[in-house]
């Protein structure tokens, strides 16, 4: 069954997914570790494919299938196209195929709220959104499924690009506009979300204070930056996956120096999701470093075909 674009992010409503990934991170499921085959093309740059897999015995199993094809933006075509494929794990049988892209996103999304629901203060009502991108385009909407959020700043390398964004969270009844300061932006939110591929710290941990949560989505790899040293050393930070070890600048880094030790990481995301918490005080500030797992991919399917089948 192949499910079109249209009906997939229909059948991802922010409520029915953060909830699905909650439970799935509850419930657990195998997890293989993703694989990376680096192919040559005709291009300057070598492509990848990535595998990502996830499955849970007797019920279902998923496979995401990424290629990466950096030169595309040359003859302005993606340079990431993505599917996933769910089947039946009783009987192997393809149950539906979709979009990989716009899944991706919405359980990114997702799984940033869902870590603000138990480290972000309940009366968060200001929102930073650091990029402007296909993920950090989605933010706001997930945020305001867990928390009050009513004011959205927006600010990115390009401001044209923040203004297109500010000015579709305007039309969604959010108070939106753009930041051109990366410390003003940051001392004025509760939730600061990032979604970059920074190289560089962006957020500095001395603009941070008391109450806060730093929401950091885009350092994926470990040559990507979004925070400092500062900030990971004195905040309370928690990690999604244990892949973050390995493949996050904003982890590695401060662990080289010094100023970050695995025993300082005070939790993952489902730990938060079993004991339904994590903020320990008002004043606290918290960091929630993000990788993304192929589990929140698995969730996000199951709801999805759930959906589906019971309007067939």
């Amino acid at each position: 069954m192949k499910i079109s674009n249209e009906v997939l992010e229909q059948s991802l409503p922010w409520p029915a997914l953060i909830d699905a990934i909650r439970k799935q991170f509850i419930a657990g499921c195998d997890v293989p570790v993703r694989h990376h085959h680096y192919m040559e093309t005709t291009t300057a740059s070598d492509a990848t494919l990535l595998l990502m897999p996830a499955f849970e015995s007797g019920e279902y199993v998923g496979l995401k299938i990424v290629n990466v094809f950096p030169d595309n933006n040359a003859i302005s075509l993606p340079s990431i196209n993505a599917d996933y494929l769910l089947y039946s794990g009783k009987t192997g049988e393809l149950l539906a195929m979709l979009d990989g892209g716009i899944l991706t996103a919405r359980r990114t999304a997702a799984a940033s709220a869902l870590a603000a629901k138990f480290l972000a203060k309940q009366d968060a009502s200001t929102l930073f959104v650091v990029g402007s991108g296909r993920v950090a385009s989605l933010i706001p909407e997930a945020m305001r499924t867990i928390r009050p959020i009513r004011d959205v700043k927006v600010w990115d390398l390009n401001k044209d690009n923040a203004q297109r964004l500010v000015d579709k969270l305007s039309e969604r009844g959010f108070n939106a506009s753009v930041e051109l300061d990366l410390e003003v932006g940051t001392k004025g939110a509760d939730i600061i979300s990032c979604a970059t591929l920074s190289t560089t710290p962006l957020i500095l941990g001395e603009w941070l204070k008391p109450g806060q949560h730093l929401d950091l989505i885009g350092s994926f790899t470990p040559s990507m930056r979004e925070t400092d040293d500062t900030a990971m050393s004195t905040a309370d930070v928690y990690i999604d996956v244990e892949t973050a070890f390995l493949e996050s600048g904003d982890i590695i880094e401060p662990m080289k120096t010094g100023a970050l030790s695995k025993s300082d990481i005070k939790g993952d995301l489902a730990v938060l999701c079993k004991i339904n918490g994590g903020r320990e005080s008002e004043k606290s500030i918290t960091v929630f470093k993000a990788v993304g797992t192929a589990l929140e991919d698995l969730a996000a399917a199951k709801l999805v075909y759930n959906m589906k089948s019971k309007l067939n």
